[in-house]
């Protein structure tokens, strides 16, 4: 057990907290983490069910007192993003997070923290097993893979929840309230090739894009962050147009909604251009560390000569690859013209990979406008498809709309300026949340979203700020209480 963290207040959430670090949860693989859940009902004698693909509700009694109040459903999800440094050896599947305090924050050593969505799933446990709490009657859902699909929320039945209030715990930024959020889509797109043998007279290269803050292309898509991808292309297209590079190997990110942070090639190319070479990485290295010197104070562009390989790509998908690369959008697309700083389309070249004579490119799309979310979908298929690549897309999720008359809107909002004595800000938000799915399963369903301060969500760099955990603990016991009657 954690003793720093289960020292910290209040304690029962940190408690919590620490027990689920301790229990792997991997998007898609959240057996083991339902079934502590489910364990934990029995053991607290509380109602407990799980639906066909692994969605847990605990429901619990209203408090003596509180037995007039409307039910609340409190929502968050179970899975984690699974992301590490490339040093980092930890197996997701398996090992238990190390977390540890850093000044004001709690954080991971070397892999996400689960912060993301951990700390709704412990808020809902320490509510679920206080006797000291007052609330109505409680329905406490947990739902399975938010990260990569959502699948928990689409699949969610529409007689599964009674109440018609939904709290969302899976919000980061202490002080807002999310009343809305952006619909995404995911774009993959595949293209074949063959491997043929390596060109004579050949020095073989691996060059690394590294030290990249990374994060979540929803929250973070805004904020000028390189892309690993793009920077290793960029570097790969003009070497091969200057000197023709023969492209052996191209891995770079992971997950459709984390930035990437380190991708990796290796090419060969005629050793009477070697110097050239080293010298182009080198300014390379110099001008992107340039460009990107007030956001990514830790990205490195390295080469280093390695052992020349068997086989490369055949010179026409290298050519169509790159030069699809190189085109294919990232980022903001467009911002709100209704919100003001707000992000209303964007996407995120998230991963390349090879696998079986294949190169798959991942993206993920996202806007608070549904036809533009499919425009950007459509302008990302396009780029692909002029190169021949088969390009598939996902169903998508809605997004969710603001309802301003929202009644908990206006509880929450009292709530928290009777507090903190200072107003929240009420806003939507360019990530996904699952709000809207369920808000399609059952449209009278009044909801907000909030939760503490989480920064680097989605990358080993994710941390979460101590103070602003009891200050959401205080806000949702404050609103419990406070809920309409019947």
């Amino acid at each position: 057990m954690n003793n720093q963290l289960i020292k910290l207040q209040p304690e029962k959430i940190w408690y919590y907290f620490n027990e689920i670090l301790k229990v792997p949860r991997p998007s898609k693989k959240e057996e083991k983490i339902a079934a502590f859940l489910m364990e934990f009902a029995k053991n607290h004698h509380l109602e407990a069910k799980q639906d066909e693909i692994g969605n847990v509700l605990i429901s619990k009694k209203a408090a003596k007192g509180f037995e007039n109040l409307q039910t609340v459903v409190l929502q968050s999800h179970l899975d984690m993003v699974c992301e590490k440094n490339s040093d980092k050896i930890h197996d997701f599947d398996k090992d238990a997070i190390e977390a540890r305090i850093e000044g004001e924050w709690v954080k991971a050593n070397g892999t996400t923290l689960g912060g993301d969505d951990g700390i709704g799933i412990a808020a809902s446990l320490a509510i679920l097993a206080s006797n000291d709490i007052e609330h109505g009657a409680i329905e406490c859902l947990f739902t399975v893979d938010e990260e990569t699909g959502l699948s928990g929320a689409f699949a969610l039945s529409t007689d599964l929840l009674n109440g018609k209030i939904l709290l969302n715990l899976d919000s980061e930024d202490e002080g807002e309230i999310f009343i809305g959020c952006a619909g995404g889509k995911d774009s993959v797109a595949e293209l074949a090739y063959t491997s043929i043998a390596t060109p004579e007279n050949n020095i073989a290269y691996i060059v690394k894009i590294s030290g990249l803050t990374g994060g979540h292309s929803g929250d973070d898509i805004n904020k000028g962050l390189g892309n690993a991808n793009k920077l290793l292309n960029r570097f790969l297209w003009e070497t091969n147009n200057k000197y023709t590079i023969h492209l052996a190997d191209i891995n770079g990110g992971n997950l459709r909604n984390a930035i990437p942070r380190e991708a990796f090639a290796v090419f060969t190319v005629a050793k009477d251009k070697a110097t050239n070479v080293l010298a182009d990485a080198k300014k390379h290295n110099e001008t992107i560390r340039f460009e990107y010197r007030s956001t990514e104070a830790e990205l490195q562009f390295t080469i280093e000569s390695i052992e020349l390989p068997k086989n490369v790509i055949n010179s026409d998908v290298q050519s169509k690859l790159l030069n699809a690369l190189y085109a294919c959008p990232h980022g903001v697309i467009s911002m709100s013209r209704e919100i003001p700083n707000f992000v209303e389309t964007s996407t995120n070249l998230a991963s390349v990979k090879m696998k079986d004579q294949k190169i798959i490119i991942t993206t993920s799309q996202r806007s608070s406008v549904e036809s533009a979310k499919e425009d950007i979908c459509n302008m990302v298929a396009s780029v692909f498809q002029l190169i021949g690549a088969k390009v598939t897309q996902g169903d998508g999720y809605p997004g969710w709309t603001p309802n301003p008359d929202s009644k908990i809107l206006e509880i929450a909002k009292k709530s928290y300026i009777k507090l903190f004595k200072k107003e929240p800000k009420v806003l939507a938000i360019h990530a996904g949340l699952e709000c809207g799915l369920i808000g399609e399963k059952y449209p009278e369903m009044d909801m907000i979203s909030y939760g503490p301060t989480i920064k680097g969500a989605h990358s080993p760099d994710e941390r979460m700020k101590i103070d602003t955990v009891q200050m959401f603990w205080d806000l949702t016991l404050d609103i419990l209480k406070n809920i309409p009657k019947k």
